[in-house]
């Protein structure tokens, strides 16, 4: 069986482990031959380089302190080979930064001492079952389109980042297709068949956070009649995604901090912790480093979500790609209804091409949804789009005082809206202006909800 297909941990799998303790290497060697897998253990660096000379390994699992040297140093020398060799590394109980130094190293994944078998043996069931190394496949359920430079480094980083457990980190502007990357990350993993389960961080009311994150025993308040599971259990042998990760109020940081460093999470009224295996996928719109610095987000939460970052571009920096983006938009708008997609002339799609899209994707959707409605014929024009001609900072050489400032203040409630998930209250108190107020100013300058 070649290396990468999908397979049961089985005779036919061999796994390198490199520990100076004999008792932590008899403890693995128990533990992976009766998953039956083969094992090969070394105490040493130097033994390790030997052994990888002469042997064809599936998974390398290593300790971080080594007589001659250290985990980190057989990580990159894994990878230096170009070996493709998933390798997880022991690190010390708690210790976070010799976790995410491993992760930003490239290993697979981390086990933390005194070592947990149901974690070693989840560890090690994924680490078995990684598709195809990316450069050899390309994405499955590929559906992010473009030619573009930046995203075709975009898809060769998420195929480089679904061969990993290490936590990642989407930024990008709101439309740019962060959920999207998260969902491509998880599809092409070894945690494809378990569930992707996507959490937005700014929707949910901040009394009911924990209870919706870890969930709840029946009893443990007013109306929990059952037992309920929460977001990681639902995750749990898959991914959690955590969009709007900047929304969570400090509080719930902390909370969120424990259950991914111990890798454990407390129901409500539950008396003990429960093991759950979750990737923790998470993205913002916001600047997450300024949010730090604001002291609006906790740094050690930071560092453990921002291991690897995967900056998604706006639309306007891969304008070479809005005409093919847009058919497919178009094809899927006409699907299921019997008829041929519209069709953009060659106007409209200089015009698409010219426009800066502040809203990205889903603001293209938006203008194609409705470009679609309003035409009726096969083919859009450009007066179909309804585009706003570009602003520039001068009133006067974007009509009338009254219409400038009416843009200005338009999108900075737009702005406000988006910042807060369009929370209208949150909203207002943003802007400084009453709940009633907001709402009038709303209807006068014809903003929609979710525009």
């Amino acid at each position: 069986m070649k290396r990468g297909e999908r397979r049961e941990a089985g005779r036919d799998s061999q796994v390198l482990v490199v520990d100076d303790e004999p008792d932590i290497r008899e403890l693995l060697e128990l533990t992976l031959m009766r998953m039956g897998v083969g094992v090969v253990s070394v105490g040493s660096l130097g033994a390790a380089r030997e052994a990888l000379k002469d042997g064809r390994f599936d998974l390398c699992l290593t300790d971080m302190r080594l007589p001659d040297g250290e985990g980190l140093d057989l990580v990159r020398h894994i990878a230096g080979l170009g070996a493709d060799l998933p390798v997880a590394v022991i690190t010390a109980y708690g210790s976070t930064e010799n976790a995410v130094a491993a992760l930003k190293a490239g290993a697979f994944d981390y086990v933390s001492k005194p070592v947990g078998l149901e974690q070693l043996r989840a560890l090690v069931k994924s680490a078995l079952t990684l598709p195809e190394r990316a450069a050899e496949a390309p994405l499955a359920g590929q559906r992010l389109l473009g030619e573009s430079a930046p995203l075709r480094e975009v898809r060769e980083l998420i195929g480089k980042l679904a061969r990993t457990q290490a936590p990642v980190y989407i930024s990008g502007e709101s439309g740019s297709g962060k959920e999207l990357a998260a969902r491509l990350i998880h599809e092409n993993g070894a945690r494809r068949d378990k569930p992707f389960v996507p959490v937005n961080c700014g929707a949910i009311p901040e009394n009911l956070m924990e209870s919706e994150f870890f969930g709840y025993r029946k009893g443990a308040f007013t109306g929990a009649d059952s037992d309920r599971d929460g977001f990681f259990q639902a995750a749990d042998g898959g991914t959690l995604f955590l969009d709007e990760v900047a929304d969570l109020p400090l509080a719930m940081q902390v909370k969120l901090l424990r259950a991914i460093q111990e890798k454990k999470v407390r129901k409500i009224g539950a008396t003990q912790e429960d093991p759950v295996d979750v990737r923790i996928i998470s993205a913002t719109h916001r600047n997450l480093a300024e949010q730090v610095e604001a002291g609006r987000f906790r740094q050690d939460l930071f560092y453990r979500l921002n291991v690897i970052e995967l900056r998604m571009p706006p639309l306007r920096e891969c304008r070479e790609d809005v005409a093919a983006i847009a058919q497919a938009v178009l094809a899927r708008f006409a699907a299921g209804g019997g008829a041929a997609p519209a069709r953009l002339s060659p106007r409209a799609l200089e015009a698409l091409a010219a426009h800066d899209f502040p809203g990205n994707i889903r603001e293209l959707e938006n203008i194609l949804e409705r470009a679609v409605a309003l035409s009726g014929a096969e083919q859009i024009e450009p007066e179909d789009l309804r585009l706003e001609r570009p602003e520039r900072g001068e009133a006067g050489s974007t009509g009338s005082l009254p219409d400038y400032l009416d843009r200005l203040e338009r999108e900075a409630i737009l702005q406000a809206l988006r910042d807060t998930g369009f929370n209208r209250t949150a909203a207002a108190q943003r802007l400084g202006v009453s709940f009633r107020s907001l709402r009038y100013r709303m209807q006068r300058l014809g903003v929609r909800e979710q525009e």
